[in-house]
């Protein structure tokens, strides 16, 4: 896809969006299933993935980390996002890679001690590509990469999140 392609078929949207700002307002979703033992089971658009316990917290390594799930996404969204913009402002990209790395201490998931706190300390996002752009394109790339990630963005702004609980007793034979 080159830049024209791309504007040709987001120019429609972004007029939509102008015109109509509310219809801009989509509510992604995810779901999960309980699964046996300690997991989650994830449905995804392509497929089920099932989540279970790091192996730094009890699990045995045949299930997927939910902290690897985010960085999955994190790298996802930024590869795409960089290849948007680098098309967009006529970048050529020959070949790269996204790498995402996170850094957790485990004592504060298992509560070991209350002051490590829970989550990431620490997250580093690395782009390694292969073109003709210099040096202030590159900086550009980056720093619109950044702007129009939406994990990206999510991350380094926060968002809040609400939680409910909704309980279905079980119904005891009588």
């Amino acid at each position: 896809m080159n830049a024209s392609e791309l504007r040709k078929i987001q120019a429609p949207l972004k007029e939509k969006y102008r015109s109509d700002p509310t219809s801009a307002i989509i509510t992604l979703k995810a779901k999960g299933n309980i699964g046996e033992g300690i997991s989650c089971k994830i449905d995804t658009v392509k497929s089920i993935v099932e989540a279970g316990l790091h192996p730094a917290t009890g699990g045995n390594g045949t299930l997927i980390c939910s902290g690897d799930m985010l960085l999955e996404a994190l790298v996802a969204c930024a590869g795409v996002t960089m290849q948007a913009v680098a098309t967009a402002i006529e970048i050529d990209i020959r070949k790269g890679s996204v790498f995402a790395e996170g850094d957790l201490d485990f004592k504060g998931t298992l509560g070991v001690t209350k002051e490590v706190p829970v989550g990431f300390s620490a997250i580093r996002l690395n782009f390694e590509i292969e073109s003709d752009a210099g040096e202030e394109q590159i900086a550009n790339l980056k720093k619109l990469t950044e702007r129009y990630c939406v994990v990206y963005q999510t991350l380094v702004k926060g968002v809040a999140i609400e939680t409910g609980f909704h309980n279905t007793p079980t119904k005891k034979p009588a």
